[in-house]
């Protein structure tokens, strides 16, 4: 049953993305112009998503399971730092050249277009060199100091 409703949430998500625009990385790159022919269109997609998601929040934060009988986490990270910040301006960075973010990227790659295959290739490669880096950072903070 999780996977059905999974998948149908998946799917409405990748419809919403591809009736937007925000799959279509020349209606990102429009939206993202905005010293030259400006559409704003998708900030009202994003502020759309916006009340949406905060209602769900508003009611989600009442409960400990999901109406499936999962459990239910709330994410609890409020703190705004220096890695929050560079991740953000790299995500930026990242849609203002290629005109795709991670949820319209599967979108993108789903329609065919390979330009979306690579996109989600770069993706996983640096959530990987992430994954790694941090791993070892825990392992090096674990590890006794050297005797001399």
């Amino acid at each position: 049953m999780t996977f059905f409703f999974s998948l149908a949430v998946g799917l409405i998500f990748g419809l919403g993305l591809i009736v937007s625009g925000m799959a279509n990385p020349a209606k990102v790159h429009s939206f993202l112009d905005i010293a030259g022919v400006w559409d704003p269109s998708l900030a009202f997609v994003m502020v759309g998503g916006i009340v949406v998601a905060s209602i769900g929040f508003f009611f989600a934060r009442r409960r400990t399971e999901s109406w499936l009988g999962l459990p239910l986490q709330m994410p609890k990270a409020s703190d705004i730092d220096r890695r929050l910040v560079a991740g953000g301006i790299l995500f930026g960075i990242g849609w203002g050249l290629v005109g795709i973010c991670p949820g319209p990227a599967l979108v993108v790659v789903g329609m065919g277009a390979v330009k979306g295959g690579v996109f989600v290739l770069a993706m996983l490669l640096g959530m990987g060199a992430f994954e790694l880096a941090e791993s070892r950072k825990v392992q090096s903070a674990a590890m006794p100091p050297a005797i001399e």
